[in-house]
């Protein structure tokens, strides 16, 4: 893969809906305020969308996240430009091209539902707008293996595979490229984290709260596609793959896609679903619905530094606590507990190693913990969509999926994307089903602290 020219424009479609409004323009905003971008973004918006609309759109957004500094929202405000469009007549792209007309190479940004990618792609095309040009896509990037692969023949009709970029926004979060560093990057760590030493990781990403106003779409969709497939299995990347011999970020796609080859597929038998009491009753969710909110399962890695390691995920709504956590057991020496190392990506990122030391005034152990912050890095989706928005204008491969990897984390998952049983239902508030304890070492799920009683 080659690294495609700066962008001489950015072109949003989707400025006015609900993932602009929470992180795209005030990414955008901030990006602006830093100096760090000076093209023009294109707005491309159907119906009564005015310049003057869409400014005030941003200005909300951008209040409602960040502090906002009249100058560099006026120097914002400069750079918005709109184009009108109907989806369903092509001809209407030609309002884009007169916008962008003489700023050279574009970014085409599609913040927008998976079934117009194809739609846009074409129309794109069939406007000209295609040759000069990189094609951005948000996620899902298909439902399961046989989709992602149509839709990657469909997109690569108009844009081919070295000018398309798929976002999973966990991949411009600092904390996550920090698994990588952190683990590599320190003796301690590379020598500790070895199958002789390792007994268990277990990854944990809950929310405290549940599905809202999304039913339509969750229905649809499920903690597995959601969560699982994309953001855990490329965070879980991270921390397992070996660091590329080099900087070019084709190397650092070539190393995630190796290490992605090793996972093994989930078997049914290690995957447990849940579905919260009270989810039926929710908006835009099907009286009958056997969707999970609440995804555990089970996976190995067939490589010499992980072989024979199990690797436990779980995510879910409506859980005990909001957190997103990795821990990792090694092995205990003797009858005494094991130490654990925690790596807290959200909130408050860091890492807690948990420790023994002798016993005050006696001949035992007591637990030590020993906690380091990290107070330069950052989860917030704001600031990981100004590394996704930056990179997509720079043409920085690195921070987005490759097909192939794409590819690699729908077969790590594709035998328990359509399970017969349904979900098991638990109680809002829990850990999820108790059903999922059997899926880790000793029946016991790390983080425990905010278990309740």
């Amino acid at each position: 893969m080659t690294t495609t020219p700066r962008a001489g424009a950015l072109v949003l479609f989707g400025i006015t809906g609900d993932l602009a409004r929470k992180s795209l323009l005030p990414a955008l905003y901030r990006l602006v305020e830093q100096g760090r971008l000076t093209e023009p973004v294109v707005g491309v918006v159907r119906g009564d969308w005015t310049l003057d609309k869409v400014r005030q759109r941003a200005r909300e957004a951008i209040s409602a996240r960040l502090p906002l500094d009249e100058k560099s929202f006026a120097t914002f405000c400069e750079l918005l430009r709109v184009a009108v469009v109907d989806y369903d007549d092509a001809a209407t792209f030609a309002g884009i091209a007169e916008q962008t007309d003489g700023l050279g190479y574009l970014a085409h940004y599609l913040a927008i539902p998976p079934s117009l990618f194809t739609t846009v792609a074409a129309d794109l095309a069939e406007a000209g707008l295609n040759e000069r040009a990189r094609l951005v896509v948000e996620k899902p990037f298909g439902h399961d293996l046989a989709s992602a692969r149509e839709l990657q023949d469909a997109l690569t009709r108009s844009f081919p595979e070295e000018r398309l970029r798929r976002v999973d926004h966990f991949l411009g979060k600092d904390v996550i490229e920090d698994l990588l560093t952190f683990r590599t990057a320190n003796t301690l760590m590379s020598a500790a984290l070895t199958s002789p030493h390792v007994r268990g990781v277990q990854v944990t990403m809950a929310e405290d709260f549940d599905v809202a106003d999304r039913g339509s779409f969750y229905d649809a969709v499920g903690a597995l596609q959601d969560v699982v497939q994309n953001h855990l299995l490329q965070t879980l990347a991270f921390l397992i793959m070996d660091r590329p011999a080099g900087d070019d970020p084709v190397a650092m796609l070539d190393a995630k896609a190796e290490v992605l080859r090793t996972v093994r597929a989930v078997p049914p038998d290690d995957y447990v679903r849940g579905q919260y009491a009270g989810y039926l009753d929710v908006p835009g969710v099907k009286p009958d619905s056997t969707t999970e909110t609440y995804a555990a399962l089970r996976l190995y890695v067939d490589d010499e530094r992980w072989s024979g390691v199990p690797f436990t995920i779980r995510a879910g709504k409506s859980m005990a606590a909001k957190t997103l956590e990795i821990v990792i057991e090694l092995r205990p020496a003797g009858d005494r507990p094991a130490n654990l190392i925690r790596f807290r990506l959200d909130p408050k990122p860091g890492v807690t190693f948990d420790l023994l030391a002798k016993s005050a005034g006696g001949d035992g152990t007591d637990p030590v913990a020993a906690t380091l912050d990290f107070a330069c890095l950052s989860g917030d989706d704001v600031r990981a969509y100004m590394h996704i928005l930056e990179d997509a204008v720079t043409g920085d491969p690195h921070r987005f999926s490759r097909m192939d990897i794409v590819e690699e984390c729908w077969r790590i998952v594709g035998d328990i994307l359509a399970p017969a049983a349904p979900p098991i239902v638990y109680r809002p508030g829990t850990w999820g089903p108790q059903e999922a304890d059997r899926l880790t070492l000793d029946g016991r799920w790390w983080p425990l602290e905010n278990a309740p009683e």
